[in-house]
């Protein structure tokens, strides 16, 4: 995964012997052979849609897929290119120009590898949409394992004040509160996201996109049929999995219960300012977004052309009858809607993926 092998040198050399000839006078065609990793390139490459997934369970291809393998596989993500600075070596599609990453789990890699990636002067990434897809834990709330939601806001979980909760005032509902307030009390100070609390997803594009997939039909089966049919007391958790809309907390820590799940929803709503509603539970999306905010700083990259998919593998609190602990223990040895998760990441995702390679002309000088 770190370095470029034999076999990779020598398919790129048949790719080149087996290309079509071209004019004198035209220039060759992008090359990234000789260029450094993240050093200046003659040729950068150019990328239409960066496919951002978070981490692979095993091999990238052959076994038990997590988020980068139906992406890998399906899109054609065939050639290797050496990325030493990220978690994971690159893979491109010459054809469609579509880039993949993998970022690694946590905030830290995420922040780390996009920033990298942005910085690579190998790849001309200024016209770039950039996909987020990856598992999360889901609200039984507002949805069921294996359903997609496309998120307007990602919230960071990390950046807080705590006291133990052994510790807290009796009047107190948890000793984890906001920055800026005086308790989770506090109902008077007002947000203020500028440390990186929260990130707004360009709202027009999630919106063109939500619209462009709303109506997919996602495939279901009996064994997660089977799961969400224990929670007697979520209507939503019960239905097949669909498409919505909803928010993506990332925190670094893997929380799970009902009443984590409450503090995720109120959270939410302070950092949103009543805007935002929480769905998904996550790692890395305010990694990614604050890598991309600086990027788009330098000129780099175009923020607004970022769009955040999170697909329910597991849900964030038990369903009624089972404590917390036990259920996200059994959980760890394997999440309930993790084959449908990445499936149906997939589903939706290359419906966006497949109108923006489709309708290039439209869209690589204004977003949706």
């Amino acid at each position: 995964m770190r370095f470029q092998t034999l076999a990779t040198l020598l398919a790129g050399a048949m790719l080149s012997i087996a290309a079509p000839a071209f004019a004198a006078d035209a220039p060759a065609p992008p090359s990234i052979a000789d260029c450094e990793p993240g050093g200046p390139c003659a040729t950068p490459l150019p990328v239409k849609v960066v496919i951002v997934s978070l981490f692979e369970i095993g091999k990238d291809e052959g076994d038990v897929a997590g988020e980068f393998q139906l992406w890998k596989a399906r899109r054609g993500l065939t050639q290797r290119i050496a990325f030493p600075q990220g978690f994971h070596d690159l893979y491109y599609n010459p054809e469609t120009q579509v880039l993949g990453v993998v970022t690694g789990v946590g905030t830290a890699r995420s922040t780390a590898a996009t920033m990298a990636l942005g910085l690579d002067q190998r790849f001309d990434l200024s016209q770039s949409y950039w996909l987020v897809a990856g598992i999360a834990g889901i609200d039984p709330e507002d949805a069921s394992i294996g359903s997609v939601a496309w998120a307007r806001y990602a919230i960071d979980g990390d950046l807080a004040h705590e006291i133990d909760a052994r510790e807290i005032p009796a009047d107190w509902k948890t000793g984890y509160f906001p920055r800026g307030t005086k308790g989770p009390n506090d109902t008077t100070s007002k947000p203020s996201p500028e440390d990186g609390e929260m990130f707004a997803v360009n709202p027009t594009l999630e919106k063109w996109a939500f619209n462009l997939t709303k109506d997919i039909e996602l495939p279901d089966s009996p064994a997660i049929a089977a799961e969400r049919a224990k929670f007697t007391d979520y209507p939503h958790a019960q239905e097949p999995p669909f498409v919505l809309e909803g928010d993506t907390l990332s925190a670094m820590t893997f929380w799970h219960g009902e009443k984590l799940t409450d503090w995720a929803n109120d959270w939410t709503r302070y950092w949103t300012g009543g805007k935002g509603e929480f769905v998904t539970s996550a790692m890395e999306d305010t990694g990614v977004m604050q890598a991309m905010t600086y990027l788009d700083a330098a000129g780099r990259v175009d923020r607004d052309r970022v769009l955040v998919l999170r697909a329910g593998s597991n849900f964030t609190m038990p369903p009624p009858g089972v404590d917390a602990a036990t259920y996200l223990l059994r959980e760890n040895e394997g999440y309930a809607g993790l084959e449908a998760a990445v499936e149906n990441l997939y589903i939706v995702g290359s419906k966006v993926v497949d109108e923006l390679l489709g309708n290039w002309d439209r869209y690589k000088n204004a977003t949706p």
